[in-house]
């Protein structure tokens, strides 16, 4: 071993296995802090509705002047359906049903100057159970039920707190407070011979569907009873909810744009994430190739010097000396410097994360863990290692020949 060791000592470039150390630095660096900045900064616009599972866009047609006057459907036929379902960026759809019948809501307040009720027409709708993800059964309802559970859209609640309610003198209502109020429900047939008395409750509110939601087998229910002839069967629903693989994808508003579509709420969120991802994809990529770039480094490195001792090398196997024995220094050396570069990556990422942090949670983000940085980054130095480590091991059995 002392003999090996003698052999590195001599042969040893310090100069090439510091540029390893300091790109593959760089490299993991580049990558932990693109993956944590994401991470940490997606919070900002991924406030999502608690009640969708995933990227759901609400689609409608542009109403126009055709339309006002009569002349067109705003519905979507089975043809235009299929064709959004046949786009790659597309993963289901599911249609929007509504009410056939008139809602009208009524609520009543315990103000200082006494108790005081409000009234309001009111419309519903309803989209498929598999795109809503309510826990405990929040947002469900049985045959027979009187209690309804209600999603709002939060737009509703502030055009009332910021404009109607300072207009009209009344009190201004946060989101806890309604969802404690029961709302009575007033549902009638459009002719006005039947009619159904129902108490609801807002279970959710929604920052990006403009709507009322209601559980879709209770509206099933209420248009079979209340409304003229079945909702939904003989005329072409007029909004359709699409799953897609990510509502900012560059390709949607061009193809629906064509159609005369466009999709419904805020998009600017939507469209900050994919940017987000995006430019989070291009950062880790170009510290990819960097530490790519810093393994090649070691390894040439490490072929040259060990092509130097080709001879010795070649002597001491055949004096008797394991391959594992003499390539332990080798290993020694690519073990040492790629830890130490993981562990100064880490380093890198918790000083930069320290800088960025606070302007972020000024903007209202939530910092997220760090494990999973540390994970890439330990796994990618493990990695780095090993494969150092087999080159080593190639390079020693070929100096037996």
């Amino acid at each position: 071993m002392n003999l090996i060791s003698k052999l590195l000592r001599k042969n040893t470039s310090p100069a090439r296995l510091v540029g390893f150390l300091v790109s593959n630095l760089i490299g993991l660096a580049i990558i932990g802090a693109g993956l944590q900045f994401y991470l940490d900064a997606r919070s900002i616009w991924q406030k999502e509705d608690s009640f969708l599972k995933s990227d759901y866009l609400a689609i409608n047609k542009i109403i126009d002047a055709s339309h006002t006057l009569g002349n067109a459907s705003a519905g979507f036929t089975p043809q235009e359906i299929a064709d959004l379902e046949g786009q790659p960026w597309v993963k289901r759809v599911g249609t929007f049903s509504r009410a056939g019948f008139n809602v009208h809501a009524a609520v009543a307040l315990d103000t200082p100057g006494g108790g005081r009720s409000m009234s309001t027409a009111m419309f519903f709708e309803a989209v498929p159970d598999d795109f809503l993800d309510i826990p405990g059964g929040d947002f469900s309802w049985e045959e027979g039920a009187t209690d309804v559970p209600i999603i709002i859209s939060k737009d509703y609640l502030a055009l009332y707190n910021f404009g109607f309610a300072s207009a009209a003198g009344l009190p201004r209502l946060s989101e806890s407070l309604i969802s404690g109020l029961p709302l009575r429900l007033d549902l009638t047939s459009d002719d006005g011979k039947h009619r159904i008395q129902m108490v609801g409750h807002v279970a959710g509110y929604s920052n990006r569907f403009n709507t009322i939601l209601v559980p879709e087998n209770f509206l099933q229910r209420m248009n079979a009873i209340l409304a003229a002839g079945p909702q939904g069967e003989d005329e072409a629903p007029s909004r359709l909810i699409v799953d897609v693989s990510s509502p900012g994808d560059a390709a949607i508003t061009p193809w629906l744009a064509e159609r005369g579509w466009e999709v419904a709420g805020d998009k600017s969120a939507s469209s900050a994430t994919y940017l987000l991802k995006v430019v989070t994809g291009i950062v880790m990529a170009v510290g990819c190739v960097i530490t790519l770039l810093s393994v090649l480094i070691l390894v040439l490195s490490m072929s040259l010097l060990m092509e130097k001792n080709r001879r010795r090398l070649h002597s001491l196997l055949m004096l008797g000396y394991g391959v594992s024995v003499v390539a332990r220094p080798y290993w020694r050396i690519t073990a040492c410097i790629g830890a130490g570069a993981g562990v100064l990556s880490i380093v890198a990422v918790l000083l930069l994360r320290s800088y960025y942090l606070p302007p972020l949670e000024g903007m209202g983000a939530h910092p997220s863990g760090l494990w999973l940085t540390l994970l890439l980054i330990v796994a990618l130095t493990l990695m780095v290692i090993l494969l150092n480590s087999l080159s080593v091991t190639r390079r020693v059995r070929s100096a037996w020949r």
